[in-house]
């Protein structure tokens, strides 16, 4: 029997990011208007880095790794939005499973790739270069741009998809008959079509970390064709054996083994209900389901997990499928909320010719270990708060209730915002700043005017609304500095005053600026927010 050869898919995803924020906001009525430069930033070891741009934004020399402040020195009017680096991780998730239409065996490559054992199942396309065609108009489809390479390893095919010389959207075929000019290869490197495509590529193509690239072009080895006739102990004695350029360039040729790992599937769980001939009563969905909810909280239990969105479906016998879908706030796992929750949405299942099967499956699960009743044998805090938002979001629908969050801001006004209570939690909670905050914060703070016995001194009286305000008692000054990263204008600092007036009050008022400080006249009072 004729040996299959080895093959890997390679998928990028260049856009990933902006591609799926525009998606997004496009579905919430916020299209960017024609012309607008967006810059999606994150955090990095050394302040806020450019994650991905829009196609406005690069035309001006705007990229990817670059530095904010830099960013803004070259377009300051770049409308700025920080990424959603979780949001693209479970998106990457959700399509290594997809995937899996063209290959059993799907790896996630890095936060926007994939690679994919092709190996013998391109004759199902009608050849590679079919197959090709498929992912990306597949992909187009889903509104992703993807850059495809299909060559004998893993490190070869991720080569070629990234620095690929047919431009954006798709990558070459190692080993087809689409190979780089004969002067662009170098013929002492050259043994074989794979090894003569990667030849031209830059030595950045083998995936080696940034410093190592930087000392191989210091060197003048700035492709792969120049590692070509170097000895393997010189480079040794420079590069670490995990840095070692040949090393890569072995694991590109197939000279060493370069595995793939499948991506881990987990189905979520799912509650199943063949009947024995077709049903067209409409009752039968709500019968259906009283026999599917208690198994499903036995799967939930046994795999210790708690249901954030489930989905009933009815599949009737002419293929079709109708489904509903219900959201918690909180994870669960008990049967009858559950029930309560889709009991009046399947009174919507139209069985049309009849249904010959059910599947009621949480979609979204999260780990939910036991809880501990209250001494008093009541439910734990918060259950019947997640339970009475459950219910008016299933009746009312998810956006007509929302709860509050808090914002990784610095000044207080930006420090808060509003989020679908069904929504998920946001990895790591912003901590509560260390000082008091009022109970009502200003969504604007209000001028106010103020009598101080020096300039530098505690505020004795102020003016707001008309009405004057005695201060008895001062606590501060806390010192805020301005967002000077977000701010066009020349920013002040804020010292924040907590006071209680004659009437026994509390107020949060702060100065913005300092005398002499500038960047303009005089400081300004305001007031911020009410305590009590």
């Amino acid at each position: 029997m004729r040996k299959v050869r080895a093959r890997t898919l390679a998928i990028w995803l260049p856009r990933l990011s902006i591609e799926r924020w525009r998606k997004i906001a496009s579905q919430h009525g916020d299209t960017p208007p024609e012309g607008a430069r967006i810059l999606l930033t994150r955090e990095g070891p050394h302040g806020t880095l450019v994650h991905a741009t829009c196609d406005n934004a690069a035309l001006l020399g705007l990229r990817a790794g670059m530095r904010l402040t830099d960013a803004r020195a070259i377009d300051p009017q770049a409308t700025v939005i920080a990424c959603d680096l979780i949001g693209d991780d479970k998106l990457m998730a959700r399509l290594a499973r997809w995937a899996q239409r063209w290959s059993p065996l799907v790896e996630r490559d890095g936060a926007d790739a994939l690679r994919l054992d092709a190996s013998g199942i391109a004759h199902l396309w009608g050849g590679e270069r079919q197959l090709l065609d498929d992912v990306e108009a597949r992909f187009a489809g889903l509104g992703l741009t993807a850059r495809t390479a299909i060559a004998d390893t893993p490190l070869a095919a991720w080569a070629l998809a990234h620095h690929s010389r047919e431009g954006a959207g798709r990558g070459e075929l190692a080993g087809s008959a689409h190979t780089p000019p004969r002067n662009k290869i170098d013929r002492k490197l050259a043994s074989g079509q794979l090894a003569a495509q990667l030849a031209p590529l830059p030595v950045s193509a083998l995936r080696l970390p940034p410093h190592v690239v930087q000392t191989l072009n210091r060197l003048g080895l700035k492709t792969i064709a120049s590692l070509s006739g170097i000895e393997r102990r010189s480079l040794a004695r420079r590069f670490r054996t995990a840095d070692n350029p040949l090393d890569a360039l072995d694991r590109a040729l197939g000279r060493a083994s370069d595995p793939l790992t499948t991506e881990r599937d987990d189905p979520p769980p799912t509650a199943r209900l063949r009947l024995k001939e077709p049903v067209d009563d409409p009752q039968a969905a709500a019968q259906a389901l009283d026999l599917l909810v208690p198994d499903l909280a036995r799967q939930l239990e046994a795999r210790r997990l708690g249901a954030r969105t489930i989905t009933l479906a009815g599949f009737r016998v002419d293929g079709s499928v109708a489904s509903v879908e219900a959201s918690t706030a909180l994870a669960t796992r008990e049967a009858a909320h559950l029930k309560r929750l889709l009991a009046e949405k399947v009174q919507a299942l139209d069985p049309e010719f009849g249904f010959d099967a059910f599947a009621l499956t949480a979609a979204w699960a999260e780990p939910l270990d036991p809880a501990q009743d209250a001494l008093d044998g009541g439910e734990p805090a918060g259950v019947a708060v997640g339970r009475l938002v459950d219910r008016i979001a299933t009746r009312l629908g998810p956006q007509a209730v929302s709860r509050p969050r808090r914002v990784p801001a610095h000044m207080p006004e930006r420090s808060a915002g509003w989020q679908s209570a069904l929504a998920d939690a946001p990895a790591e909670e912003t901590p509560p700043p260390q000082a008091p905050r009022p109970e009502r914060l200003l969504d604007t703070p209000e001028a106010i005017s103020v009598l101080y016995a020096t300039p530098e001194g505690l505020p004795r009286r102020f003016v707001w609304r008309r009405a004057v305000h005695d201060i008895k008692r001062v606590e501060g000054p806390e010192r805020i500095s301005p967002e000077w990263w977000r701010e066009y204008r020349p920013a002040r600092l804020r010292d924040y005053y907590r006071v209680e007036d004659q009437a026994g009050r509390g107020y949060w008022i702060f100065r913005e600026g300092l005398f002499g400080d500038g960047r303009g006249g005089d400081p300004v009072w305001y007031i911020h927010g009410l305590f009590g």
